[in-house]
């Protein structure tokens, strides 16, 4: 098949976060085990989803992995002019949810399989497709851990850089954080505890760092997404949530906003709890220790020079685990969680013949680096 024949079967499963992502990876496994290769499916806790994990070439230390995750971003309340679970052609350009993001980078390793299984690889080249990357990145961590087990010499995340090579990117913590008082008329508020005022401290303390970073040049963001606390204008708030985000580059920057919040929580008022709960823990990409995923990638045809990434991908879970690892996919991002989303053909050609270099990369052997 084609690497736009399999772009069309994938974009075909809806696999939208809040659904199952089971019938493309059984797809996807039935596909490899047609070519002779066995998939590993690592399900999660509650059975509905799935990561999948292939190997094609020997079983050794030093292969490469390519990354990609299953599912994709809603369309409710979006404006398609065609059905979104059905690539449209028109015009050079691809339609349908996922098909830059990013279901294309996985046709295109897909695609290259037979070719790879003809051939007597000396190094593995390791197929690695998570669920729930949309939603926090939620499969990835137990797909590394078990990569870990290879030992891989790199790893490809086919995030859509328009086959750049991205060598950096900030990191993703959502959190929760529920403060909670009693509720009382307000006519005594002392008869009370009011959890909007520690709620409101928090958001102000957070906003303070935000301007301080944008003052410093930092990349670093900070959002408060959402505040619901109360009830009525005459009756003490029991109770306020708030959830926020930050986007840090580096693990200081990071300690920054936890110290800030540590400091904003560190004097509750009489009969206020507070709990947290993180949401989302998504590790920043940093450039340092990736020289050999970066030469392995331009070897292969990746564009330079180097990206820094304005969106976060898994690569810096594959960083954290010792695997050095590099972003580089077919497509724009800018084409991503948009309307008629759409990959030009010309990208997915691109991406084939890096896949075609990949298979000349894993008969060199680790002899020819």
């Amino acid at each position: 098949m084609t690497t736009t024949e399999i772009l069309r079967r994938l974009v075909g499963f809806d696999t939208t976060s809040h659904r199952s992502n089971l019938g493309l990876i059984h797809w996807v496994a039935d596909y490899l085990a047609g070519h002779g290769v066995d998939a590993q499916l690592l399900p999660a806790e509650d059975g509905r989803k799935a990561n999948l994990l292939a190997r094609i070439g020997p079983d050794a230390a030093g292969g490469m992995v390519f990354s990609g995750h299953s599912d994709v971003v809603p369309v409710d309340g979006q404006a398609w002019r065609s059905d979104p679970f059905v690539l449209a052609e028109c015009d050079g350009r691809l339609h349908g949810r996922g098909s830059v993001d990013m279901k294309g980078f996985i046709a295109a390793c897909l695609s290259a399989v037979p070719a790879w299984q003809r051939q007597p690889l000396r190094r593995p080249i390791l197929l690695a497709v998570s669920y729930d990357e949309e939603v926090g990145c939620l499969g990835v961590p137990h797909l590394v851990e078990r990569l870990r087990q290879q030992a891989p010499a790199l790893a490809i995340i086919g995030e859509p850089t328009q086959m750049r090579i991205g060598v950096r990117h900030r990191g993703f913590f959502g959190h929760r954080a529920l403060f909670t008082g009693l509720a009382a008329h307000s006519g005594d508020p002392s008869l009370g505890a009011c959890a909007v005022e520690p709620a409101a401290h928090l958001v102000t303390r957070l906003a303070g760092l935000r301007r301080r970073f944008a003052s410093e040049g930092s990349p670093a963001t900070l959002n408060v997404g959402r505040i619901d606390g109360g009830t009525a204008i005459n009756i003490v708030p029991g109770r306020c949530e708030v959830l926020w985000e930050c986007r840090p580059p580096d693990e200081a920057t990071a300690r920054r906003v936890r110290d800030a919040v540590r400091d904003a929580l560190a004097d509750l008022p009489a009969g206020v709890t507070f709990e947290s709960q993180q949401l989302a823990a998504v590790p920043p990409l940093s450039a340092h220790g990736n020289d050999a995923a970066v030469a392995a990638a331009h070897r292969l045809g990746a564009l330079r020079p180097e990206a820094e990434l304005p969106f976060g991908t898994e690569a810096g879970f594959f960083q954290q685990a010792g695997i050095p690892a590099v972003v580089c996919g077919p497509g724009a991002i800018a084409q991503a969680h948009q309307p008629d989303e759409w990959i030009a053909s010309a990208q997915l050609e691109a991406a084939d013949r890096f896949m075609q270099a990949a298979g000349v990369w894993a008969l060199a052997g680790p002899a020819s680096g």
